[in-house]
């Protein structure tokens, strides 16, 4: 059975906090419950935090999600059977996004593989899952690496993650790193020192934009956090991530994919890796939806007028309910309103005009491209 350095997660009744709480409580934050947390929606308001990190620079508090150090010799041979991807073509400081699936090819969780090198012939990765699903990930792990000699960690409630992202996330991030930042391509990693203690830095992020992933110990990142503030850096808050990854088109586990949507359906198709691939869970029926094509897919729908769809509204084609809204907001980049939502196949085509129900009132979508937005700060 795949060893770890301790208990599963547990099942807590009252809301957790992270390491950073008290700091966003300084700044009068307001809270929200957030799978399970008590989390900042928004310091100054959503909007203003959503330009700042298209324009300049933002901070998230992430220390929710999941983080779950890997090693064994047989690391990336048996992590290969729980995803689509090939991850056998990953060199040291490359991840890949991907999806763990159930054998209905459902989506378990999206993540980050981290993949660090080997030394003595034992390979060392790391993942970093939803909050949400933390816990029932770490037991699918747990139980699918059973017997591989791969051993697992769960540090979700001993690190502390910062998000800084933004076109000026980097310059504001590098007086404080010893690595140099710019030599890090996208989706590349590197473990290097901040405040001379160690940590773990990642280019990548949800919100659209350029920016990095910071991973270190409770008191390093409180002052991580102080020294960024001072800087410049504007705290934000689930409110501004949520509007920046929808303009960005990512998707948010429980609302645009769960366990009952493939990747192939999600749009998700470059997750999918059949032909470099042997066996792994969900194969069958992502292989019969490669070769058939899939029922449904998730479309990008932006709206004719003001009205803004929201989760759960009924999209119709010719006075028929075809889908449903699984994400929506007004865009304050694109100053018009713009949702996600799974239509028939036939109906998923750019240009499909359809009808979003809005509190009794049809309202005029039209199926546009994803993403949404696009940003010109993103490397390479």
């Amino acid at each position: 059975m795949a060893k770890s350095s301790q208990p599963k997660p547990e099942t807590e009744t009252t809301l957790l906090r992270t390491p950073l709480y008290e700091l966003s409580a300084t700044l009068n934050a307001r809270m929200t419950p957030f799978s399970g947390w008590e989390m900042p929606v928004q310091y100054t308001g959503v909007v203003e935090e959503h330009t700042k990190v298209r324009t300049a620079a933002g901070m998230f508090d992430i220390s929710h999600m999941g983080k779950f150090p890997l090693e064994g010799e047989n690391l990336l041979e048996a992590f290969q059977y729980l995803v689509p991807s090939d991850l056998t073509t990953l060199q040291p400081g490359e991840a890949k996004y991907t999806v763990l699936l159930n054998p209905s090819g459902g989506i378990i969780d999206d993540i980050i593989f981290y993949y660090q090198g080997q030394s003595d012939g034992i390979h060392r990765g790391m993942t970093i899952v939803n909050a949400a699903t933390t816990a029932k990930d770490w037991e699918w792990l747990q139980t699918h690496l059973a017997g591989t000699g791969v051993q697992l960690q769960d540090l979700s409630r001993q690190k502390v993650l910062i998000a800084v992202q933004g076109p000026q996330a980097g310059e504001k991030l590098q007086q404080f790193v010893q690595a140099n930042l710019s030599e890090l391509r996208s989706f590349g990693h590197v473990e290097t020192l901040v405040f001379a203690e160690p940590a773990f830095i990642a280019r990548t992020g949800y919100t659209g934009e350029d920016g990095f992933e910071v991973m270190l110990d409770p008191e390093v990142g409180a002052r991580l956090w102080r020294e960024l503030l001072a800087a410049g850096v504007t705290p934000c808050g689930l409110g501004a991530r949520d509007t920046l990854r929808l303009e960005a088109a990512m998707a948010l586990y429980g609302q645009d994919i769960d366990d009952t949507t493939t990747p192939l359906e999600a749009g998700l198709g470059f997750c999918v890796q059949l032909e470099a691939k042997g066996d792994f869970i969900g194969r069958q029926v992502l292989a019969a939806q490669k070769q058939n094509g899939v029922e449904r897919r998730l479309v990008g729908l932006e709206m004719a007028g003001r009205g803004i769809p929201r989760h759960g509204y009924p999209v119709l084609f010719e006075g028929k309910t075809v889908g449903e809204i699984t994400s929506g907001s007004w865009s304050p980049t694109l100053s018009r309103a713009i949702g996600l939502a799974y239509v028939p196949t036939h109906l998923a085509k750019i240009g499909q005009e359809l009808e979003v129900e809005i509190r009794g009132k049809l309202y005029a979508a039209l199926v546009v491209k994803k993403p949404f937005y696009r940003s010109p700060n993103r490397p390479k």
